[in-house]
């Protein structure tokens, strides 16, 4: 947008395309209708933008994107923001805020937080982030695009809102190289170049302005928020409020394979299923890439990305895609170091090696494990996980949790479901062996269809 040595909002060249750029117009006609006037140029007052978006955002956002568009200064830098906003300020504001480059996204964040052209504090872009998130939630709930999901107020501080902004603004790396990781740097300096390396770094950031500029001002171009809100799929019939939110999902979604994150379908659930190691067994292998979360009895809710099908064996599984997570008190994603490939462990029935379910570290020492005496696990990190990176993920090392959860992510492929049929003596030929030797027959034999041979 023009040469690449210009200042973003001096140039009045939009980056819409023709019949996008038709809609930019006429929402601005529709903004400006009431003012309009030959004697001056048409602009639009806070009162008039208000009641066009109405409901759809809060008051604070609103007043948010009001001010950052009359503070850019297209012809006049010296006479300071402008009393209402022009047409001009209008189109380069949203050419900016939903095509433009981190440099441009950066520029109208930095308008919408202060007046003034200088650094702001990191206690202005905490705000900031804080009311952007909220923003989110707020417009897709009065849109009706939740896809299934709820967004519930956590019980205690701090909210799911607040959690997701702190990580995001834990990317914000100053001009020291030192990152924003607690209340103690809130008063430094934020200037444009932090700003804009923050906007390319921490992708949701501009990823939730397009959605709350879309929604709040009812675009009506294609905007496809099936990668940020995953459909959500129960069984019919099947009444059940998970232990996240929206806003959970939508962080824990943003870091699975651009290809799984359309679909969540529930596999496995402690309250609809039982307390039961078997019935996870039976219920999870063979499903493809799988999500599974649980809370302890403390209140942490945390969990671990399995990139491949579960399977029942006495070996490591799985590859560098896996990731562990933590969603409360805090949000992060742990991923992998590369030290060992100790990324999946799914055992049951074995008398000489653990049987439980685990991911990362080793056996006795899990960054997540669940026993198989349902309802205990561990997670181990001193100081962190050798697999993963991963601090201890629960309250307690050794801990004890009532809701579990694990969801099927992406599409089912006609093999993955066929795995599923299949009995976990041809998943297991050790298993089947043994049986064999002790002289014990398989009673299935006879009543189902032989497995297809690949």
């Amino acid at each position: 947008m023009g040469s690449s040595g210009s200042r973003p909002g001096q140039s009045v060249c939009s980056q819409f395309l023709p019949e996008e750029q038709a809609e930019v117009d006429r929402l601005f006609d529709a903004l400006s209708s009431e003012k309009s006037s030959s004697a001056s140029p048409r602009s639009f007052s806070l009162k008039a933008l208000k009641s066009h978006i109405g409901e759809a955002l809060p008051p604070e956002m609103v007043a948010r994107l009001y001010d950052g568009m009359r503070r850019v200064d297209l012809r006049r830098p010296a006479e300071g923001p402008s009393e209402s906003v022009s047409q001009e300020q209008f189109t380069v504001s949203m050419s900016h805020l939903l095509k433009g480059s981190s440099r441009e996204k950066s520029f109208m964040i930095l308008k919408m937080i202060s007046a003034t052209d200088g650094p702001v504090k990191a206690r202005e872009v905490q705000k900031f982030t804080e009311d952007l998130v909220g923003s989110l939630v707020h417009v897709l709930s009065h849109r009706q695009e939740l896809r299934g999901w709820a967004q519930k107020s956590a019980p205690g501080p701090p909210s799911t809102v607040q959690a997701l902004a702190e990580q995001l603004l834990s990317e914000v790396k100053f001009a020291d190289g030192e990152k924003l990781l607690g209340p103690e740097q809130l008063d430094y300096d934020c200037d444009p170049a932090v700003i804009e390396d923050w906007v390319f770094r921490a992708h949701l950031v501009a990823t939730f302005l397009s959605v709350v500029i879309h929604r709040g001002f009812g675009l009506h171009w294609p905007l496809d928020l099936s990668t940020l809100v995953p459909e959500r799929q129960v069984d019919q019939g099947q009444e059940f409020e998970s232990v996240l939110d929206l806003l959970s999902v939508i962080y824990i979604n943003s870091h699975l394979p651009r290809e799984q994150q359309h679909r969540w379908h529930l596999l496995f659930s402690s309250e609809l299923h039982g307390h039961s190691f078997a019935q996870l067994c039976g219920r999870v292998p063979h499903r493809g890439p799988c999500l599974l979360l649980l809370e302890d009895l403390d209140g942490h809710v945390f969990g671990g990305f399995a990139s491949c099908s579960w399977e029942i064996k006495p070996q490591f599984q799985g590859d560098n895609r896996c990731f562990l997570f933590s969603i409360s008190p805090s949000m992060a994603v742990h991923t992998c170091t590369g030290y060992n490939n100790h990324y999946m462990y799914l055992n049951h029935g074995q008398q000489t090696i653990p049987n439980g379910l685990g991911m990362g570290g080793q056996h006795h020492y899990f960054g997540l494990w669940i026993d198989v005496d349902f309802g205990k696990g561990h997670s181990k990190a001193k100081p962190t996980c050798t697999t993963y990176n991963s601090p201890q993920l629960s309250a307690q090392e050794d801990f004890r949790f009532e809701k579990m959860e694990v969801w099927a992510v992406g599409d089912a492929s006609h093999s993955k479901l066929a795995d599923s049929r299949k009995s976990i003596l041809d998943a297991d030929p050790e298993a089947r062996a043994l049986l064999e030797i002790s002289g014990r027959s398989r009673h299935s034999e006879g009543f189902r269809r032989a497995p297809d041979q690949e």
